[in-house]
């Protein structure tokens, strides 16, 4: 199996913006842990962070013809703002799991409606960065039943 990451806005600046919510991990060591999970499970595993919508969109298409096996998304803001992500995932019709580091029901009214999660294979929300290997594990267990 073959699993993309991807992260949009704001999460490069992991373990040094909104520590309280977010915690102290920096993108690059999780990506490292995540690396190597992927190891152990037989799973290979690539990721993409930005900061610009354009360049996420362009990505899944990307994946779609690399014929990756599933996404682990987590959007950041455009999670609650991007159509436009929507109908790339939509369009690519790419397996997916949406994650979100901090409890996103327990923050802000704004943050508590996504554009992705009524089209993912599931969610993960408020397990801190232990989301994405939750969200790998998920993933793995939903297409081994297809």
């Amino acid at each position: 199996m073959h699993f993309h990451i991807l992260n949009g806005p704001n999460l490069h600046a992991l373990g040094r913006r909104s520590v309280e919510h977010y915690g102290t991990k920096t993108l690059k060591e999780l990506n490292d842990s995540l690396q190597a999970l992927a190891g152990q499970l037989g799973i290979i595993l690539t990721h993409f962070q930005s900061n610009f919508e354009g360049a996420l969109i362009d990505n899944i298409y990307q994946q779609k013809n690399k014929n990756v096996d599933g996404l682990i998304i987590n959007a950041g803001a455009f999670t609650h703002t991007s159509i436009a992500l929507r109908d790339a995932l939509l369009a690519t019709q790419m397996r997916f799991v949406e994650v979100h580091i901090s409890n996103i029901f327990a923050r802000e009214k704004f943050r508590h409606n996504s554009y992705l999660s009524d089209i993912a294979d599931g969610i993960i929300v408020g397990f801190g960065v232990r989301g994405y290997e939750l969200a790998m594990m998920a993933l793995i267990a939903k297409l081994r039943d297809t």
